[in-house]
């Protein structure tokens, strides 16, 4: 049901996956087609959080949408007990969630999400944009999304209950254009497993990342796979710099299909929000999802990615 505050299941086969409350609003099954614009190789959106419109930076590595609180400081201010914000610099605030009435970008239209309230204001001066906030995972958890770099546009499909096992993007027609790698959900965020000589090896796929990284703390032999290139100080939360190393990690499979080598920053990745306890070694960012120029598209229902050749 639109804007269900309660949840449900959807089975496919034999399988059964719990749905979430849902924040959506209007139709079940709602398709929009997004005109994107890029600051560096962040993706940029036009939405409007009640009456207040501007830039967002689509980001699957946030959990929720997030609100710069630069513009939105008004709103009510609830602490998360137990939460604090961390990047790889370390911790900062303890996270404070708001709720926003009404929210929209394209097509898609929100009703009573959640959202965290952050200083984005560090992005803004690195950018030099002004930068409303993040869209983040629970806004797309029951949709279809691809992303066509070539051509700056994002296609997202609100997927209603009656289409989980039929709905397919025309995008999708030709299934020798691409390659379908299974990925999972984890507290809404995106996790592919990549192998690197035999090793598994679990990355947060992120929109948000400018850069892949790795997790310092990985074994020898892993790093036996990584050629060092340099270093360079990273910005994390707030205005933090940490040390980094930059290299090229080779010998990556994801499913069937061989990435090969690509870039990497190589930082401890132990006090992060990407950490889950120490079992997610990495970060797939913009360098990974871009690498073909093309586009690369998600089933977050089916729990499927798509990489086009």
């Amino acid at each position: 049901m639109p804007g269900s505050e309660t949840g449900g299941s959807i089975s496919l086969g034999n399988l059964t996956f719990r749905t979430l409350p849902s924040p959506f609003a209007g139709p079940d099954s709602v398709t929009s087609v997004i005109p994107f614009t890029r600051a560096g190789n962040l993706i940029i959106l036009q939405g409007t959080a009640d009456s207040t419109s501007g830039n967002f930076i689509l980001d699957t590595g946030a959990q929720h949408l997030v609100l710069n609180i630069i513009y939105f400081r008004q709103y009510p201010k609830i602490p998360v007990k137990g939460t604090e914000r961390t990047s790889v610099s370390g911790t900062a605030a303890p996270a404070i969630r708001t709720q926003v009435k009404n929210f929209a970008f394209g097509e898609m239209k929100f009703v009573r999400p959640k959202a965290d309230l952050i200083d984005l204001g560090h992005i803004e001066n690195t950018k030099g944009i002004r930068i409303l906030g993040l869209l983040g995972m629970e806004l797309f958890r029951q949709c279809e999304l691809i992303i066509d770099y070539e051509n700056s546009l994002l296609y997202v499909h609100q997927i209603a209950k009656k289409q989980a096992q039929t709905y397919r993007s025309k995008l999708l027609a030709d299934t020798t254009a691409y390659q379908t790698v299974p990925i999972d959900l984890k507290d809404n965020r995106i996790v592919a497993r990549l192998v690197m000589e035999g090793k598994n090896l679990d990355f947060i796929i992120d929109c948000g990342a400018e850069t892949n990284l790795l997790d310092s703390r990985l074994s020898n032999k892993v790093f036996e796979n990584v050629i060092i290139t340099g270093r360079v100080l990273v910005n994390g939360t707030g205005t933090k710099k940490v040390e980094a190393l930059t290299g090229t990690a080779n010998n990556l499979t994801l499913g069937n299909q061989a990435i090969g080598s690509m870039p990497v920053l190589i930082t401890n990745l132990g006090n992060t929000c990407f950490s889950y306890n120490g079992c997610i070694q990495g970060v797939l960012g913009f360098d990974f999802l871009s690498f073909n120029k093309n586009k690369i598209g998600f089933n977050f229902v089916t729990r499927k990615m798509y990489i086009w050749k």
